[in-house]
């Protein structure tokens, strides 16, 4: 007589079980990644598939699985394929035009490296699946060679993501570029330590907003990719930073800091020719308030940081955009024009020094 153990029914089940929640996970697993409308699979296919993969499968088995995914909400489609029945799923979480621009937007962040990039839309472009993620990388168009080279970015971001939810302080070593694309470290390479409230994406960069008394607006501001060795401090933020943060209103902050990089607050009356509505717009905001004086000659009054890349911005449009007022900043702006000519060819030896020293500016 051959001796056998006997079976053990609750082992046997929980064993059946098992087999099922993996035979349903590898079934979505195939029909999110390998289906879509135009890209059934039939129920050869699919059986084949899960056969390969240990699974057991067979027609009747895999109606009833099926039946049951769309009773749990999947939404799995069928339609004839010859004389076979085929499956896919239709439904996405993004459609092909919002994956789209979620590539261009990788695309034109200059502060993900190019092998960041890659990856990225490698993951974005795979979404909706693998015909998907053909389709959209054979159109892809690669339009932004500016990209910048620190690989840490994605690092940066972590820790500093982590120091803004725990609420402390965080340090970095923070860097300038020289003309050979080397690192020249700011303070010697001594460690920033800061008290950091916002991260803000700002015209395809990344800067981390710290809360800085020593300054008159409270704000200091420093590129993600200008920054290494990124720590989270033990130490916590100040009770005045955490009282900054509960009351910043960031949209505001951006649309006058980040547009003109810094400076003293002025209401300002600018004069224009209708020709450059467009770049008002473009630089202001498209809810900015635009009076008509005359034919052609529109004016406008804003709220802005005065800063040297606010004189340059008025500079490209030569004659066709003024001042009006305040008259101090009129006199200030033909004093900065005439400074800038008077000091025309650069001097041999000196340095001016940077404009904002502990800000790296694009």
């Amino acid at each position: 007589m051959r001796n056998s153990r006997p079976e053990n029914p609750k082992e046997d089940c929980a064993a059946k079980a098992n087999f099922q929640k993996i035979k349903l996970l590898k079934l979505v697993e195939l029909l999110r990644n390998e289906t879509d409308e135009d890209h059934p699979l039939t129920t050869s296919q699919i059986c084949r598939y899960l056969r390969e993969n240990s699974i057991t499968c067979d027609r009747r088995t895999l109606g009833k699985d099926i039946a049951y995914l769309n009773e749990q909400g999947y939404e799995v489609m069928s339609k004839n394929v010859g004389h076979e029945k085929g499956y896919y799923i239709a439904d996405r979480t993004f459609s092909i035009p919002e994956l789209k621009i979620l590539i261009d937007a990788v695309q034109a962040s200059c502060f993900i490296t190019p092998k960041k990039t890659g990856e990225l839309i490698e993951k974005i472009a795979h979404l909706n699946g693998v015909h998907c993620a053909r389709y959209l990388k054979e159109n892809l168009v690669v339009f932004n060679r500016r990209k910048h080279s620190n690989e840490s970015v994605y690092y940066n971001i972590d820790f500093i993501e982590e120091a803004l939810r725990k609420k402390k302080k965080v340090s970095f070593f923070y860097f300038d570029l020289d003309e050979n694309g080397e690192r020249v470290y700011r303070r010697n390479k001594e460690r920033y330590v800061k008290e950091p409230i916002a991260l803000v994406f700002h015209e395809d960069r990344y800067y981390l907003v710290c809360y800085s008394p020593d300054v008159e607006d409270k704000i200091r501001k420093y590129r993600i990719d200008r920054m290494d060795h990124v720590e989270v401090e033990e130490e916590r933020i100040g009770k005045e930073a955490r009282e900054y943060l509960a009351s910043a209103d960031f949209g505001e902050y951006t649309q006058k800091v980040f547009k003109m990089y810094g400076g003293r607050e002025e209401e300002v009356t600018l004069r224009f020719h209708r020709d450059l509505l467009g770049a008002v717009y473009d630089k202001f905001g498209e809810h900015t308030r635009v009076r008509a004086e005359e034919k052609d000659i529109l004016t406008t009054t804003i709220r802005l940081q005065v800063s040297p890349t606010f004189w340059g911005w008025i500079f490209q449009f030569g004659g066709q955009m003024k001042i009006v007022s305040p008259a101090h900043l009129i006199e200030e702006f033909r004093q900065y024009a005439e400074k800038t000519l008077a000091e025309w060819p650069l001097p041999v030896s000196g340095s001016a020094g940077p404009l904002y020293p502990d800000e790296c500016l694009d």
